[in-house]
């Protein structure tokens, strides 16, 4: 996820930094699209980097001489860096004007996914892939309030959605083309296409991303407080809980088809789970304002489905790929969900919300894949879609519970948040 709140541009700010009013008092309806497509591609960029060892696993644990689920855990020290460092540095950079840390941030990509690439030693591949995680723990707190910040409150919803595009868009286009490349080529290839997107993304952010400056030391938000605020801790739990059940299966993707006859298919597979998954978004984005608590119950119902067919049936091709299907279905709209139950129900205290629900996703993150992993060596493949199940069942029955706060049938209106 992964995930995008800010600490100093979450909802709540928003109104203080809003675009203009047009004449008559009237706030322009439009979105400015290229910005907001360039933030698309900097969660692109995060999530590509995040996820993509998921789909290379065989080859990397070859090149770098250790198992897989040793290779497994890039992607948990990726998770172990944004969570160890979001709150912090979203607290020391918060006087900073956006643009400026925005660009600092994907500056780190370009770096850690270049030294990633030349790497042949596991340890410096492991400490590449933390500065990665750090370099998210700038973007991902800023990200999604940035889109906020840029649109007119009554499309606000929409400009996250177009921002959080980057996540199944990265899970649809970008793991299955860089699996396929790094099959193809070599497994290095696809870091090295990364780096230069991202510088050219830098380019890009500084021609049509509007600046706005941090917050006062008066008025940064108070992490514990938030915690007190009525449906804040049923988000936050099932955003840890729903991000690690994913993990768990994700981070070994893999290696779990290539233990069902599939590995040669891996690319397919994540191609049709991201395509559903952008499926996924566009439906969130367009019913969300009305129907949050009913996408986040069908989005894990979805899941559920998908995991008990790939737990009993994964032998059956035709199966997993509905199961991917299912899967992308329930999942490529869980950020924008998250992201917006956690902004309605904070309140004046959504801005520490947002910042601990980036930190839980990427505990989550780094859960999984340390859980993956010990699943692996003990249970083996197979127990991964039973797990996500397991997991699953907490968090249906939190999002039901949580009807008047977290998961409210009707969502507050901006005056009421």
């Amino acid at each position: 996820m992964s995930t995008s709140p800010d600490i100093t541009d979450a909802p709540g700010a928003e109104t203080r930094s809003s675009p203009p009013a047009a004449a008559g008092g009237e706030e322009p309806q439009k979105l400015p699209l290229l910005a907001l497509i360039a933030l698309a591609t900097a969660v692109f960029i995060t999530s590509l980097t995040e996820t993509l060892p998921a789909g290379l696993l065989p080859s990397m644990s070859s090149d770098l001489a250790v198992s897989e689920s040793a290779t497994g855990q890039t992607v948990t020290i990726y998770a172990i860096g944004t969570a160890l460092t979001a709150i912090p540095l979203a607290s020391a950079t918060a006087g900073w004007r956006r643009k400026r840390l925005l660009l600092t941030a994907m500056a780190g990509f370009a770096v850690a996914n270049t030294v990633t690439a030349v790497s042949s030693i596991y340890g410096l591949t492991m400490v590449a892939r933390f500065v990665a995680g750090v370099a998210a723990g700038l973007a991902w707190a800023l990200l999604a309030g940035y889109a906020r910040r840029m649109a007119p409150v009554a499309l606000q919803g929409k400009a996250i959605a177009i921002a959080m595009a980057g996540i199944p868009v990265a899970l649809s286009l970008g793991v299955p083309a860089g699996t396929f490349l790094g099959t193809q080529t070599d497994w290095r290839v696809p870091f090295f296409v990364m780096t230069g997107l991202t510088v050219l993304l830098l380019v890009w952010i500084s021609a049509t991303v509007p600046d706005y400056p941090g917050q006062q030391a008066g008025e940064r938000p108070k992490m514990l407080r938030a915690l007190k605020v009525p449906g804040v801790t049923p988000v936050l739990f099932v955003t840890l809980v729903f991000v690690l059940a994913h993990t768990v299966l994700y981070a070994y993707i893999a290696t779990f088809l290539d233990d069902h006859g599939l590995g040669d298919s891996t690319d397919l597979v994540l191609l049709v789970f991201g395509g559903a998954s952008l499926a996924s978004i566009w439906i969130v984005g367009s019913q969300i304002h009305a129907k949050l608590r009913a996408l986040t119950v069908a989005s894990t119902l979805l899941v559920a489905v998908a995991a008990l067919l790939l737990a009993v049936l994964a032998d059956t091709t035709a199966l997993v790929y509905i199961a991917a299907a299912l899967w992308g279905l329930g999942w490529g709209g869980i950020p924008t969900l998250l992201q917006t139950a956690v902004a309605d129900a904070g309140g004046d205290q959504a801005d520490a919300a947002q910042t601990m629900l980036v930190t839980l996703w990427n505990v989550a993150m780094a859960a999984g894949g340390i859980i993956g992993g010990v699943l692996l060596d003990v249970s083996g493949s197979d127990s991964f879609p039973w797990t996500v199940l397991l997991l699953l069942l907490p968090v249906l029955v939190v999002v039901l519970v949580a009807r008047s706060h977290g998961f409210p049938a009707k969502r507050p209106t901006p005056q009421d948040s």
